[in-house]
């Protein structure tokens, strides 16, 4: 049987199929008994551990007696298969002496890629008689991949599709996966080396599009984000699930879980319930960990460690799962349990990329910034296309508000992974931070364009509106978050710095009872937080309540006896309520008009700009100094989100 049809498998050349012109299925012999073994001894055994000949030499009637080559095919199948690579190696080579055959010399091949001889297996690939074999010339892509010999991979399996005609999309018959998909999925798997990213993309597509099993191809698509969320929800509704005959149903369930977690959950809400409820998978761990980046995308950082954990505990070398453990652990605070997973992983597994990036991933944790970048490097040094490694070696830098390197890192990360909303939304927040809007404002409407409904590029947007002076849109984007957050059913304590925000944008609308509800519901779920009582003080203020004043400002300085503001605040509504001052509430309004840039970087401390270090000092600055300050930086609202807040170190 030949393999020269791209809709065929290797399934086809198997020894192990029998009949494959008359029936579709696997004809393997029963399980036979050694002579010191009772009836009800437990035997691991699988299809080439058995006898073979027994099935062949009184089995179906049809089929004919095995030829001393067939024989000599099982015995060789059966050594690969065990492991005894000597032994198979020895016997293929006699195979091929014998039938100089083009599929046995790609079993023999195969056997030389197991133990690593790429070079041998290539040379053996590429003589004269097996050179029109697809198999063989897909196996001789495989190893000049190994080689890194991209070039010469692409004249072997060809820079576009040499199949590319209507007869591609006809279903192969014996279950395995088109050769032509594989080939295409290589082809992906060059351009990508090459960093030809949009032809890696092109191809990988194209090889799920041709026969929808090919796995490897969707994977590289979605774990890359090679797609927008947009284009991952088209591809999925545009393959040909009938290539997996019975289970097309499942596949397409399966690869629905995979997909982008901000848009159409109720899709993927139903795919998981049908997973778990008609084909009992809802203990998979494929299936718990798609539900753990749900958890994650929806900041329930404790859910999501539990499944983790989960996992982990079934196996510690998850590699999928452990990027996402080690991220919930850092948001988590679980320095402890980090130095553990990553001193293990060290100990076991000194080479992998997650290795480096848990070690990175702890340090960070622990504030050592340079020894966390030399690391988060080293992860992406082993494996470029890993997005979290580039994500934490970018964060190093912004973390130390070194801006242009982290620009410069954000931008590259922008480019491996052209799906991810993460690397522009990124980049517009170390552009804000240094004022510069109009590029802030262009890195997040790219990133908006990837992924319309991420609470927290919303409310970037909506503070850079906010700087602009645009209290309109401003207010538009960050209802726009509050109402994202609870489509993803997102923790609300995570949140309430929008809603903060959203507060401080009805102020300066002079919407003071808009204001009110806003600070209140942070109140609700953060009651011990100065700034807030401190904002709810100055528009209680400007309603001329001053009793309500004094009130929440006492309050906020029950919380912080040392913040500035509040106590400046607190002495002119004292003095307003003793008739010391007269015209506190008109030079507050028009102070809070004002539309002034950052002063000195003396910025008041909210919900979304806590830990930077930055405050209003007490010395040297006095009292009608301090309110201008306070006024103009409560007027700004709050800054861009925290770095500590957004860390996402896994791109879903």
């Amino acid at each position: 049987m030949s393999t020269n049809s791209p809709n065929n498998s290797t399934l086809t050349i198997s020894p192990f199929v029998r009949g494959q012109k008359k029936k579709d299925f696997y004809a393997t012999p029963p399980n036979v008994l050694l002579p010191h073994q009772s009836s009800n001894s437990k035997m691991f055994s699988t299809p080439s551990s058995q006898n073979s000949s027994l099935k062949f030499e009184t089995g179906l009637a049809e089929d004919p007696p095995l030829t001393q080559a067939d024989r000599l095919r099982l015995w060789r199948h059966d050594a690969f298969f065990q492991h005894h690579y000597t032994t198979a190696e020895y016997v293929g080579d006699k195979v091929l002496s014998l039938t100089n055959d083009p599929n046995d010399a790609f079993w023999l091949a195969q056997i030389y890629y197991a133990t690593g001889n790429y070079i041998g297996a290539r040379t053996l690939l590429m003589g004269p008689d097996f050179e029109d074999s697809i198999a063989c010339r897909y196996l001789a892509g495989q190893c000049l991949i190994k080689l890194e010999e991209w070039d010469e991979a692409l004249d072997i399996i060809g820079d576009v599709n040499p199949f590319k005609t209507d007869h591609s999309t006809n279903k192969n018959l014996d279950g395995g996966i088109k050769l032509e998909a594989s080939m295409c999925y290589l082809r992906g798997v060059i351009f990508s080396r090459q960093n030809d990213f949009e032809r890696a993309k092109e191809c990988f597509q194209e090889a799920v599009l041709v026969d929808a099993k090919c796995f490897e191809a969707f994977d590289e698509l979605i774990k890359n984000n090679l797609l927008t969320p947009k284009e991952e929800w088209s591809l999925l509704n545009s393959l040909h699930y009938e290539d997996a005959d019975i289970n097309g149903d499942l596949v397409k369930l399966l690869y629905t879980t995979r997909l982008n977690k901000y848009v159409n959950m109720p899709s993927f809400e139903e795919a998981e319930s049908r997973l778990r409820e008609e084909y009992n998978l809802g203990n998979n761990a494929d299936i718990l960990l798609s539900r753990a980046n749900l958890l994650f995308v929806q900041c329930k950082f404790q859910q999501c460690l539990l499944i983790c954990e989960e996992l982990m505990e079934r196996n510690s070398t998850n590699f999928s799962a452990i990027p996402l453990y080690l991220s919930c652990l850092h948001e988590l605070g679980g320095k402890n349990k980090l130095f553990l997973i990553a001193h293990e992983l060290a100990d076991n597994h000194p080479n992998h990329h997650v290795t480096w990036l848990a070690i990175g991933i702890y340090y960070f944790s622990i504030k050592k910034i340079g020894e966390a970048r030399a690391f988060f490097s080293k992860a992406s040094t082993v494996s470029p296309n890993f997005g979290p490694a580039w994500i934490g070696f970018a964060h190093t830098f912004a973390a130390e508000s070194e801006h242009e390197q982290a620009i410069s890192a954000y931008a590259t990360a922008s480019r491996l992974f052209p799906g991810s909303h993460l690397p522009n939304m990124f980049l517009g927040m170390q552009y804000l931070q240094m004022n510069n809007l109009s590029l802030a404002d262009e890195y997040l409407s790219s990133a908006f364009s990837i992924c319309p409904n991420d609470p927290l590029l919303l409310n970037e947007l909506g503070v850079v509106y906010y700087h602009r002076g645009s209290l309109e849109n401003a207010e538009q984007y960050f209802l726009r978050a509050v109402t994202a957050a609870k489509n993803l059913s997102a923790d609300s304590k995570v949140w309430t710095s929008v809603n903060s925000n959203l507060g401080h944008v009805y102020r300066r609308m002079d919407m003071y009872g808009k204001a009110l509800q806003c600070f209140k519901k942070v109140l609700k779920v953060s009651n011990r937080d100065v700034n807030t009582y401190t904002a709810l003080g100055l528009v209680y203020l400007k309603m001329r309540d001053l009793t309500q004043a004094i009130e929440v400002l006492h309050t906020a300085l029950g919380i912080s006896s040392t913040n500035r503001v509040a106590s400046d605040l607190l002495k002119r509504a004292l003095e307003q309520g003793s008739g010391d001052s007269k015209d506190f509430f008109g030079k507050t309004e028009r102070l809070g008009r004002l539309v002034q840039q950052p002063v000195g970087g003396l910025v008041t401390e909210t919900p979304l700009n806590r830990n930077k270090g930055n405050r209003i000092s007490s010395s040297g600055v006095n009292s009608e100094y301090a309110i201008d300050v306070m006024v103009d930086n409560l007027k700004k609202g709050a800054e861009s989100s925290d770095e500590e807040d957004v860390m996402e170190i896994e791109s879903d």
